[in-house]
């Protein structure tokens, strides 16, 4: 399956092609547009040669930061966050050996146990992992029992609630207005 998340042709490849890339898109998703966050990855590997855990996890912090410092930005926090990607990736080398797809895939997990894995890595709490989990079950073919009920309200089959709903340029405009409509909400 494609991703349709940035609008991005060669964001959208590398996050459908590379398991780190959407990990860290994810990762990258605060504080900023959706679209932003996911096309992060392709600005990282545009500068650096690559989206790979061990290579990310080596950087020089500074030079790092230097990275998501450049105009187009990384992200608008480019040093507190570019610190969070190589905590990220050093945790993926140190427990996954590099590989990011093992978080759903090594062992053959169910829903529940993919969510106890996201929530371990840094800068994954409890809604940024059910998110992702989504993602993975609606998007990425992950089919391991239980994962719908584990994703909570993300999960469910049409509800436009986060990046797991956006197929297209029309369902990002359906997850902005739910995403609004649920603010205004909580305001009132």
């Amino acid at each position: 399956m494609a991703l349709h998340i940035t609008g991005d042709t060669a964001a959208d490849a590398l996050l459908t092609d590379n398991p780190l890339a959407l990990l860290i898109g994810m990762l990258l998703d605060q504080q900023i547009a959706m679209e932003t966050a996911f096309t992060g990855p392709a600005k990282i590997r545009e500068r650096i040669g690559s989206v790979d855990a061990a290579t990310i996890a080596d950087y020089d912090p500074e030079a790092f930061a230097e990275v998501f410092s450049r105009t187009p930005a990384v992200h608008r926090f480019p040093g507190s966050m570019a610190g969070r990607v190589q905590t990220l990736c050093r945790t993926l080398v140190d427990d996954w050996d590099g590989d990011a797809a093992a978080l759903w895939t090594r062992g053959e997990p169910d829903g529940k146990q993919v969510l106890t894995r996201l929530k371990a890595l840094p800068g994954f709490g409890d809604q940024k992992a059910r998110i992702f989990l989504a993602l993975l079950g609606k998007q990425c073919g992950f089919e391991g029992s239980g994962w719908r009920e584990a994703a909570g309200a993300y999960g469910e089959e049409g509800s436009f609630r986060s990046v797991a709903d956006i197929t297209s340029p029309e369902t990002l405009a359906r997850v902005r207005e739910n995403k609004r409509a649920a603010k205004a909400a909580a305001k009132g």
